[in-house]
This record gives structure tokens, sequence and C-alpha cells, in this order.
């Protein structure tokens, strides 16, 4: 009965955590879309502090996609990301409850 309970907390823990990261990685991809078309935020510290974070945390796992999800101008990096997340989300979450 703990036991159940346990692994559906770190199940749920876990697929949460894969959410966040995915709004994220959309977030990221959002800014850097409105950057390409010109718009530019004004400067402020707060705004630094967030692109920072964005850059920061979406960046080191986007680059493993970039090798191959690139084709000419056009960066799929993002949509297989996102694609791998969630298989590892399906997997690891049904795994874990269900194993």
């Amino acid at each position: 009965m703990i036991l159940a309970s346990t692994r559906t907390t770190i199940a749920d823990y876990i697929e949460t955590a894969i959410y966040v990261y995915i709004v994220i990685i959309f977030v990221y991809v959002l800014l850097q879309l409105l950057f390409s078309v010109g718009l530019r935020i004004p400067y402020a510290r707060w705004t630094d502090v967030l692109l920072t974070f964005l850059r920061d945390v979406c960046e080191p796992f986007l680059r493993l996609f970039r090798r191959f999800a690139r084709f000419g101008p056009v960066d799929f990096s993002p949509i297989f990301a996102i694609i791998v997340l969630e298989l590892i989300n399906t997997v690891v979450v049904r795994g874990i409850i269900h194993g």
C-alpha cells in the first residue's frame, strides 16, 4: 500500500517536472521567434535575468538535437526535444506506476 502510494507520488512528480520543462521550452522558442522578427524587449534587469535563465536551462538540452534537427535556416530541435520528453514521460511514468 505504501509502496504504491510512493510510486504514484514519484510518477506525478516526474510528470509535472517534464511538463514544466516543456512549457519553459515553449516560452524560450516563442521569445526567440519574437526576437527573430525584430521585436526587442526594452532592457531591464528582470528581462535580462529571465532571458539568461531560459537560455541556460533550454540550450544544453536543445543542443543535443541541433546536430541532426537543422534543415537550412529552420531549426526543428525544439520539436524533437519535446517529442523525446513526451516519450520519456510516457515510458517512465507508466513504468513507475505499473512497474
